[in-house]
């Protein structure tokens, strides 16, 4: 009896090492990115590893929220968000822990990642100036020449609650200070086409329709115009064009996409993988391609439909983690200036 007994328990004691092992190959990811085409993503990543990835969409605020109810009982590893400012808001409440990679110091360029190695950038999404070109000979060429009188009642761009928004103001901040940043939005707000509406397909669909322009938006919702049948835009989508705005000073700003590290993630060491995972060329030319951005890596080519607006000069001297740092002061001067 007793043999039999000791028997089964070294027999249950092996069962054990083998199971717990394989239970901790996996890794939970919180993603805001809502494309089911990310899946080869993690499935290349599991063929390289052996390591499941178990993944949980959300909006960025939602998944946030989440973790901070979920407290160190919180299976989230890696937090993927699609703004800086976002990313900015997790940190802000302790969800995040710094990690240390030499490959992601190498691949990342410092300006996309947080100095404190909290975040970094897998991908960019600039924010750029587009015009009629039937009504605009010669379109603004910065952010600041936006702002000018010659523009008045002719721009159409997003609320101030909206993160990108917020993130270019934020930028501004950084870049010439609060009150001349403060002057900037003012300006804007008189001449503006119409109160602020929609989503940043809205404006480009603003200057086709000739209620403005010109608009700001990210590029790539002028690209799905070529990629699908994005009605408003698409069917005159030739008759809008594009500027990269600063290229002849401090150049284009950028925002990320961006991945972190989870402060209680359970599965530590598998996180630090697939978050090095993403700055391979295989990862950046997916999270790229999948959205028309632009890798964070320098030498991955671009899709096709991005290529089509080519290569731009980006702010490279601005840290994009001041959009999560001038946030409140941002919010404060778009309220300031009644930019609704």
């Amino acid at each position: 009896m007793t043999s039999t007994i000791t028997r089964s328990f070294v027999a249950a004691l092996a069962l054990s090492a083998t199971v717990a092992p394989a239970l901790a190959q996996e890794v939970n990811i919180y993603s805001s990115r809502h494309y089911d085409s990310d899946q080869p993503l993690f499935d290349e990543f599991t063929s390289r590893t052996g390591i499941t990835v178990n993944r949980i969409e959300a909006k960025a605020d939602e998944l946030i929220a989440r973790m901070e109810a979920e407290g160190e009982n919180s299976p989230a590893d890696v937090l993927l968000t699609v703004d800086v400012g976002r990313v900015g808001r997790a940190e802000d409440a302790g969800l995040l822990q710094p990690f240390e990679s030499e490959m992601i110091r190498d691949r990342i360029p410092p300006h996309l990642r947080d100095p404190e190695n909290m975040w970094f950038g897998v991908s960019q999404r600039a924010r750029i100036i587009f015009y009629a070109k039937d009504r605009v000979e010669t379109p603004p060429r910065s952010y600041e020449a936006l702002a000018e009188p010659e523009w008045k009642g002719k721009v159409c761009i997003r609320s101030s609650s909206n993160i990108y928004n917020q993130s270019l103001m934020a930028s501004l901040i950084e870049v010439h200070g609060e009150e001349a940043a403060r002057e900037w939005a003012a300006g804007i707000v008189g001449n503006m086409a119409r109160a602020p509406q929609g989503g940043d397909t809205d404006q480009l669909r603003g200057i086709l329709s000739g209620e403005c322009d010109v608009a700001v938006s990210n590029h790539y919702y002028f690209l799905r115009g070529y990629e699908q049948d994005v009605e408003g835009l698409t069917d005159g989508i030739e008759n809008i064009g594009f500027v990269w705005p600063n290229q002849s000073g401090r150049g284009t700003h950028v925002n990320l996409s961006t991945a972190a590290k989870a402060v209680h993630a359970p599965n530590p060491e598998n996180a630090e993988k697939l978050l090095e995972f993403f700055t391979s060329d295989f990862a950046q030319h997916h999270f790229a391609g999948q959205n028309n951005e632009y890798p964070a890596v320098s030498g991955v080519p671009l899709d096709e439909d991005t290529a089509r607006l080519g290569i731009f000069i980006p702010d490279t001297t601005t840290n994009t983690a001041v959009y999560g740092d001038n946030a409140k002061a941002a919010q404060t001067i778009f309220n300031e200036v009644s930019w609704d």
